[in-house]
């Protein structure tokens, strides 16, 4: 069976002290996995990898299979980050629309107020990834840290994708939040059969999201399995 997504020999300058490097990352359709030792900014780097929005300096990224470098053209591009979610802080929200609100924009523009189609399609995502019914009409601004990330996971599954990438999705959350959040992506990720890579550095929320958590040496680029000790 093909791998929805590989890193193979990758390396990629970016700035840092060292590239950022992955040697070897295979995941297999509907598999969740952690990588643990992601900063922000190199889990920015691993994503625009992952999603072809740039190419190694060395190594070989692959996509559902094909090779990120053979996409040709921004249609082409376009048409392959259609299977992919990102959930990530730069995807922007809009803080003076209801949460509902932005949950309808992966489907229409028209969202003052959205047609009902698309509204009762929000609704559904606002009560598939825990958020109360009472926020959703409420303006994100007036919401907590924890309502703007399920907002931003629920905009990532959206049009249904078959890859999930979450980069560094609890760094602004409540440590209260953590568990509970990154336990809703892995129980969304499962049960709709997607493949998910969490960038993190935050080790209780990368045991919350998958059950295969990876730690990378940031000199190799070796990712090494992390296993509890308690």
């Amino acid at each position: 069976m093909t791998p929805a997504l590989e890193f193979a020999g990758v390396s990629k300058s970016y700035g840092g002290l060292r590239p950022l490097r992955i040697a070897d990352l295979r995941l297999a359709e509907g598999e969740l996995v952690a990588i643990l030792g992601l900063d922000q900014t190199s889990a920015e780097v691993f994503v625009t990898l992952a999603t072809g929005a740039s190419l190694p300096d060395s190594g070989d990224v692959r996509l559902f299979g094909r090779p990120t470098s053979a996409i040709t053209d921004a249609a082409d591009w376009l048409a392959t980050i259609d299977r992919v979610g990102i959930v990530s802080d730069r995807a922007v929200l809009l803080d003076q629309l209801s949460a509902v609100q932005n949950l309808a924009m992966p489907f229409t523009l028209d969202i003052e107020p959205p047609p009902d189609s698309e509204r009762a399609r929000a609704e559904a995502l606002a009560q598939e990834v825990g958020l109360p019914p009472e926020a959703w009409g409420r303006r994100l601004a007036e919401l907590g840290a924890d309502v703007s990330a399920r907002v931003r996971l629920g905009r990532a599954i959206a049009l249904r994708p078959a890859v999930l990438l979450l980069e560094h999705a609890s760094a602004r959350l409540p440590r209260e939040a953590v568990a509970p959040f990154g336990a809703a992506a892995r129980e969304i990720a499962e049960r709709r059969g997607i493949a998910m890579v969490a960038a993190t550095a935050d080790e209780a929320f990368a045991r919350a999201v998958a059950p295969r958590v990876l730690a990378l040496e940031p000199s190799t680029g070796r990712l090494k399995e992390r296993r509890r000790w308690f």
